[in-house]
């Protein structure tokens, strides 16, 4: 560790100065021996740190949402050049370079935070071995070495000798119990960090092995702090576990306000800004409009949530429009339904569909309504019974009759219900 440590000393000197600095107005306040001084001091650089590393973490949530939206592809890459190792790197790179995804850009604040964190680790490490180092002067050195956070020195650590505890005044279970928490509560926050992650964060639909790596770095991530915190400085732990904080801090925000599509933390935000639309009539903030905006934006391709989303709007009289906005549906011009078709509003009322008969209905005769008449049935009514000026004209005395057709000689005028005309003999019986 402190072979690697040294590797960083260019940068040694800045972070030794920052503390100075904010050990100088701590100093003031609570004394400048006192834990209280010089762990703040620790506090305030890690913040300021973190402060500079967000637009870092915002790269690391787009690129960590690339990745995951880029995983069904990745996989039918590697099915498909499962036996060219080669062909399957340029395809990735191709992939890669196509959508502007850069795997490396989910580790650029651990990446970014690296410099910073082993510096630190040498200045603490100067102060254990009572050198001074950056900008620590000699008072500076004496007056850290006094400072104790809960009994144990900045410099010490849990496997530490009993004379190294001794020297800086301290007892060598105070270190080790104090260490021991610290060290715990740095590996238990880093869990809760990254499970919220997979339980609340991440796409349910989609099952890839991303996920799987995911859920491994979960298990990974405590151990590999609870091996190494051992042989950390008590001064090193109050920073780390300080950026574990605040990295869950800065996730549960993002979670809240910013969750990944499919996710359960999706489902509950939509939730809760159909309540905000619906009890205000319209999106008050910025990124409701943009998650609006982009659920509009889907159309079709929208998950459950969303069109749940789109359907209450909908029913509450609202329309989500284009650029994130939502209207009332009477004065909307074309409110866009759950897939993405548009649906009538107020203001274009429904077509009305005639209700459908069953075939018993159809079929039954009602009452008072006499049966209608075909060409097939017999009529009742005498000929001579019609309307005066409608009577047929008498054939005049000496008028010859029409003359039947040849072919029907003997038949009898064709009854009601049967084939008029000559009839087509039967087949003679076989014999």
């Amino acid at each position: 560790m402190d072979t690697i440590a040294s590797l960083f000393s260019f940068i040694t000197w800045p972070v030794s100065w920052v503390i100075v600095q904010f050990h100088t107005v701590y100093g003031a306040i609570f004394g400048p021996d006192t834990g209280w001084a010089w762990g703040l001091s620790i506090v305030s650089l890690v913040i300021l740190i973190r402060i500079c590393l967000i637009p870092l973490f915002v790269k690391q949530i787009k690129a960590t949402r690339g990745m995951q939206t880029l995983q069904p592809e990745m996989k039918k890459i590697q099915e498909r050049y499962k036996n060219d190792k080669q062909r399957q790197s340029e395809e990735m790179m191709k992939l890669y370079k196509e959508t502007g995804t850069n795997p490396l850009s989910s580790c650029l604040p651990i990446l970014a935070q690296s410099p910073f964190f082993f510096a630190l680790y040498h200045v603490l490490n100067g102060i254990a071995s009572g050198d001074t180092i950056g900008a620590v002067n000699q008072d500076l050195l004496e007056s850290a070495q006094k400072a104790h956070i809960f009994g144990a020195p900045l410099a010490s650590k849990f496997f530490s000798s009993e004379s190294d505890v001794a020297a800086l005044s301290a007892s060598l279970t105070d270190v080790r119990v104090v260490t021991a928490i610290m060290i715990v509560l740095m590996s238990a926050s880093q869990f809760f960090t990254q499970r919220q992650l997979m339980t609340k964060n991440v796409d349910t639909t989609v099952k890839t092995p991303f996920m799987q790596q995911q859920k491994m770095l979960m298990y990974v991530f405590p151990v590999m702090f609870a091996v190494f915190g051992v042989n950390f400085p008590v001064g090193v732990l109050v920073y780390w576990l300080t950026t574990n904080v605040w990295t869950m801090g800065q996730q549960m925000y993002v979670i809240r306000n910013n969750p990944t599509p499919g996710s359960k933390a999706q489902a509950s935000y939509l939730e809760r800004l159909h309540k905000s639309v619906t009890e205000h009539g319209k999106t008050r903030r910025r990124g409701e409009k943009a998650i609006v905006k982009a659920i509009v934006a889907k159309g079709r391709d929208r998950n459950e949530a969303e069109r749940k989303f789109i359907n209450g709007l909908n029913k509450a009289g609202l329309a989500a429009q284009a650029d994130g906005t939502v209207v009332k549906s009477d004065t909307a011009v074309a409110a866009q339904s759950a897939d993405g078709s548009t649906v009538a509003t107020a203001a274009q009322p429904k077509r009305q569909q005639p209700k459908r008969q069953s075939k018993s209905q159809r079929q039954a005769k009602p009452a008072g309504e006499a049966e209608p008449k075909t060409s097939l049935t017999k009529s009742d009514e005498p000929q001579d019974a019609k309307p005066a000026g409608k009577q047929d004209a008498k054939p005049a005395a000496g008028a010859k009759k029409p003359a039947q057709k040849s072919g029907g000689g003997g038949r009898s005028k064709a009854q009601s219900g049967q084939r008029k005309g000559p009839q087509r003999p039967k087949s003679p019986s076989k014999k």
